[in-house]
């Protein structure tokens, strides 16, 4: 070939030069993925490369970024269910407790698996390039500004329902839970039907529809919330549980999920459990009279038991945690065992059962009276079982709080002794029984003086006439009583409603209560005319004494408790 031919590009330039590199580099990288491999199989750690890998945001969030950096960790697969988790160096003794941390946090089984520098470099990236991470948080964030700003924009249900028709899929659920937030809802349900997506809000106890979106964002939506709350999302034809936790103005709201199949997809409830729900005082519940200090008298006794009545979402569980912020000392050792913890109160221990793993009520009862508590709190007492060693507790020094499902305070020792609980152990260990309902609150700033109809008012005054002289409540001539109602006014969306409180009756214990329970005989209508031949108020009469003090009305009152 003669001298002067063209000639290709030769080693020397700059643009083989940088290719070369590359090659070498991609050797290297290949390099040590193999070597990645052997560590793998030497160790009998699983290998995995994480480059191209689709991790989505809650999975790369569920390790704080700091916390990934030092340990050259990456979580890069999170169902909820299933939790994956790559390492560089996966026999760091650290790792132990992350992997510890990570299934406490969503109750999930997790898995460890090898990962080289180069899959930890190209997965850490995400953290910086992923929008969603705004703080490396499993949930949904939603700040001060946002919640105030949703506030103003979505005022009222209906605009609410304008806005979300428009909104991405992510500000959706946001949404969601930034109006209920604001509108103090406990729960969200969001329920899909034939034609449309229905969304209500529980808002002192009554649910309110507050908007309608498309079937056909059924799919985007119910897969954001399984995300959020590690749910799974491949799983339609089952019931599902999951948590997840609302961030905002400097408070922490759990969300507990549950998901369940129904013809036209799934029903989806969220309940918001506030901390400030569970931060009223015992002085606070509402109990008054007579009634407040016998019960006031049986929560400061060392030892016995004390028993709330009621249907699910009657308050029983404000209650018990009221009477243990009252007992709540540094002497005092406490110790709960609940389905499930819904609530975190300092200076507390609480176990929570797990049906799975075969930790029962009874079962965790056992281990707590070895942990030497003095006071004990078992969330529902549903068996013989748990029956027998609640009494025992009771009987061998310890003050025993729990919950029993009954209509009222007379019922609960025949549903004691439905279960075969011995009437000779019951009759001395129990302290005093209280049934409870919860009625909605007038709207003070919309309250105004109400006429009764005359069929009304004579069922009102035969009610508070068969009040006892033995309870000590002062009544007013029956000739002279007002009652009021919530006219309804834009702050309380028209309902006439703020707030709740319990109505309550109390049942100490006494000669007459102790003979009818060894006589194995007595019904919950004797039962309830002993009470009331003790001085008991019932809940009706309760809540007819707040009706006359202007906090509720006459037609909620009867509504729960007649």
């Amino acid at each position: 070939m003669p001298d002067d031919q063209p000639k290709g590009p030769t080693l020397g330039t700059a643009e083989t030069a940088e290719k070369f590199e590359e090659k070498m580099q991609e050797i290297r990288i290949k390099e040590r993925e193999e070597e990645t491999k052997r560590t793998a199989a030497g160790l009998g750690v699983p290998y995995i490369s994480l480059v191209g890998f689709p991790i989505s945001p809650e999975a790369i969030g569920s390790i704080p970024k700091p916390q990934a950096a030092t340990l050259k960790v990456l979580c890069f697969l999170n169902t909820g269910a299933e939790i994956r988790v790559g390492a560089v160096d996966p026999q760091r003794p650290e790792l132990k407790e992350l992997l510890f941390q990570l299934e406490e946090r969503f109750r999930g089984k997790t898995g460890l698996y090898i990962i080289s520098e180069h899959s930890f470099e190209e997965g850490f990236k995400l953290y910086d390039i992923i929008p969603e991470i705004r703080k490396i948080v499993k949930g949904v964030e939603i700040t001060e500004t946002e919640l105030a700003r949703l506030q103003k924009e979505v005022a009222t249900p209906a605009e609410l329902n304008e806005k979300i028709q428009r909104a991405p899929i992510t500000d959706v659920v946001t949404m969601i839970i930034a109006s209920s937030l604001a509108s103090r809802s406990s729960d969200i349900h969001i329920e899909a039907e034939e034609k449309e997506i229905i969304v209500r809000f529980r808002i002192d106890g009554e649910l309110a529809p507050v908007a309608a979106l498309p079937h056909a964002l059924w799919s985007q939506i119910i897969s954001r919330i399984k995300l959020i709350s590690s749910l799974k999302i491949n799983v339609t034809d089952r019931p599902q549980d999951g948590r997840f936790t609302i961030q905002f103005a400097g408070e922490k709201v759990e969300v507990r999920v549950s998901a369940l199949p129904t013809s036209y997809g799934e029903s989806v409830v969220m309940r918001l459990l506030r901390a400030g729900a569970i931060e009223l005082k015992f002085e606070a519940l509402g109990i008054r009279g007579h009634a407040f200090e016998q019960l006031k008298r049986e929560v400061e006794r060392p030892h016995g038991m004390i028993i709330t009545t009621g249907p699910t979402g009657s308050g029983k569980t404000t209650t018990l945690y009221a009477m243990l912020a009252k007992l709540n000392t540094p002497g005092v050792k406490i110790i709960t065992l609940e389905d499930p913890v819904e609530y975190k109160l300092q200076g507390v221990n609480q176990s929570q059962i797990d049906h799975s793993k075969e930790y029962t009520f009874a079962k965790g009862l056992r281990s707590i009276l070895r942990q030497d508590p003095d006071v004990v709190m078992v969330g529902e007492i549903r068996d013989l079982e748990t029956a027998e060693i609640a009494i025992q507790a009771a009987l061998t020094g310890h003050l025993v709080l729990s919950t029993i499902h009954t209509n009222d305070a007379a019922g609960a020792i025949p549903r004691f002794l439905s279960m075969a609980v011995k009437p000779f152990l019951l009759a001395p260990a129990l302290n005093a029984i209280v049934g409870q309902r919860l009625v909605r609150r007038i709207h003070e700033d919309c309250k105004e003086e109400l006429i009764l109809d005359a069929a009304v008012m004579e069922r009102v005054k035969k009610v508070l006439s068969e009040i006892p002289p033995e309870s000590g409540v002062a009544m007013p001539p029956l000739g002279q009583l007002k009652f009021f109602r919530g006219k309804g006014c834009a702050a309380c969306n028209d309902t006439g409603f703020k707030g709740r409180i319990g109505i309550y009756e109390v049942l100490p214990m006494g000669p007459e209560v102790e003979k009818a329970i060894l006589s194995e005989k007595a019904s919950e209508f004797e039962m309830r005319e002993i009470a009331k031949r003790a001085g008991m108020v019932t809940m009706a009469q309760d809540g007819l004494l707040k009706a006359l003090d202007g906090i509720t009305t006459v037609e909620e009152v009867f509504k729960v408790a007649e």
